[in-house]
């Protein structure tokens, strides 16, 4: 791919570098809001093209910050088009069960009932560790909107999961 006007080879290394550190932690990110690996390495995907045309103007402190922008609107954009998913003809590979004593599946599970939008903000809220303000601008929301979005979905993930993972500082998704 070539890069962007202005980009030079140091550019190419340091987006290079960036993107074998934080691909991993990204696609984990995309996978809470998305729900499916393959859909979340699409998600990263994207986003580190995007990075890479804007890499020149983009300062390295806000990398994360712009990752977690595009991915989290790709995902619920990518929720609100599900007519646009190919269709699989092949049976999907068997599932790997969760580690004993780990209850992170169930958790992801029940993001699975929460909408787009109400998954994103607790991802970014309580997985990424984003302040309300920090979360009403990456989804270009309302600081009330991501208060309420947050207050829905943990009520909604208390109902199935229990106080024991939801509590009244948040959900525990680490």
């Amino acid at each position: 791919m070539e890069g962007p006007r202005g980009c030079t080879v140091a550019d190419r290394r340091a987006f290079a570098q960036t993107a074998r550190e934080r691909t991993v932690p990204w696609r984990r990110t995309a996978f809470l809001m998305c729900g499916d690996w393959a859909v979340a390495e699409d998600l990263v995907q994207v986003a580190l093209v995007r990075l890479y045309k804007h890499w020149h103007r983009i300062d390295l402190e806000g990398v994360d910050a712009y990752a977690r922008k595009v991915i989290s609107r790709l995902a619920i954009d990518e929720a609100r088009r599900p007519h646009r998913r190919a269709e699989v003809l092949t049976s999907p590979p068997e599932r790997a069960s969760a580690p004993p004593g780990e209850d992170g599946f169930d958790v992801r599970s029940a993001l699975d009932h929460l909408a787009p939008r109400q998954r994103a903000v607790l991802v970014l809220r309580f997985y990424c560790d984003l302040s309300v303000s920090q979360t009403a601008s990456t989804l270009k929301v309302s600081e009330g909107t991501v208060k309420s979005q947050s207050a829905r979905g943990l009520d909604t993930l208390r109902s199935l999961l229990g106080e024991s993972v939801v509590t009244t500082e948040g959900l525990k998704l680490r």
